[in-house]
């Protein structure tokens, strides 16, 4: 299994799972990216039935968070048993919370809370979705905040490529560096041969070359570290006006970048293990759940 794999099964997790698109649309998971929450929606399907999905993305990502959407009406499950019957069998292991429509009618609220914040005592909390999808985005945001979604990062990062390149120029030397992963304030780099810049040296036009996407950006040299035997610096991004970060286009677009780079690769892996889950469940002798060390003949 490649590195890349391995650090997109790492990091904490949030999955809605069964979410109408009307209430929670997909354009918002970009958006909880750059507040630091990885997250994904889960559908379900004739390929592969939700509850296999549900048991493989537990066995694989082992630090998640699951919000169900309570009023899907999926064949032959019943929310209140399957929810109980996860929370018994997974307990403080896995973190869960529901989501459900707006109710008209207040007892109907209290009744839906009482049963599963207190007798099935899910601790991801209960989130009662609007019918203005624009609300949702905040009532969903803050419920991820106090569960901790970002889990210990402060933003999420990419892995990049060896063909990804930063370029700038230090007292009439030019560097070329192979990029190493970056995220919406930081980036780090492996410069080969001897490099000879101070800490918290602001060097200015910095170009960055990430899968397609070429900016410039100031940076400040944040610090030094050996990983695998090979030194990295990591810069942190300045706007000209000397404070840190991107201007707000820039981020936009590195934002979509960085979004692109990180779901792709966890969708590959889910649809790849998605694909063998549903074969297998078809077939009355196959194995259907799924644990990281089954990833490295699928991949």
């Amino acid at each position: 299994m490649d590195d890349t794999i391995s650090f997109a099964l790492e990091g904490r997790k949030t999955f809605f799972i069964a979410t109408e698109q009307s209430l929670l649309p997909e354009s918002y998971l970009e958006d909880y990216l750059t507040r630091g929450y990885e997250t994904y929606i889960i559908s379900d399907d004739r390929n592969c039935p939700l509850v296999k999905k549900v048991e493989s993305i537990i066995s694989i990502f082992e630090d998640s968070i699951l919000f169900f959407y309570i009023d899907a009406e999926i064949e032959g499950l019943n929310w209140k048993n399957y929810i109980k019957q996860l929370q018994e069998r997974y307990g403080e292991r896995v973190l869960i919370g529901v989501l459900y429509s707006k109710r008209h009618n207040e007892e109907d609220r209290r009744r839906i809370e009482k049963y599963y914040l207190f007798d099935v005592g899910i601790q991801g909390g209960c989130i009662s979705l609007e019918y203005q999808k624009a609300k949702n985005f905040a009532l969903i945001d803050k419920v991820m905040f106090a569960n901790q979604a970002s889990g210990r990062r402060k933003n999420v990062r990419a892995i990049c490529d060896n063909n990804s390149k930063v370029t700038f120029v230090y007292n009439n030397v030019e560097y070329t560096a192979t990029l190493a992963d970056i995220s919406l304030t930081h980036f780090s780099c492996s410069i080969p041969g001897e490099s000879y810049i101070p800490l918290y040296e602001k060097i200015t036009n910095v170009f960055v070359d990430i899968n397609g996407l070429h900016f410039k950006s100031d940076s400040i040299l944040l610090l030094q570290r050996v990983l695998n035997n090979t030194m990295l610096y990591v810069f942190i991004f300045s706007k000209h006006d000397g404070s840190q970060g991107l201007d707000e286009d820039l981020r936009r677009r590195l934002s979509e970048k960085i979004y692109q780079m990180v779901t792709d690769k966890v969708k590959m892996i889910l649809q790849l293990v998605f694909d063998e889950v549903g074969r297998a469940d078809r077939d009355p002798h196959g194995h259907t759940t799924f644990h990281p060390e089954d990833l490295k003949r699928l991949l």
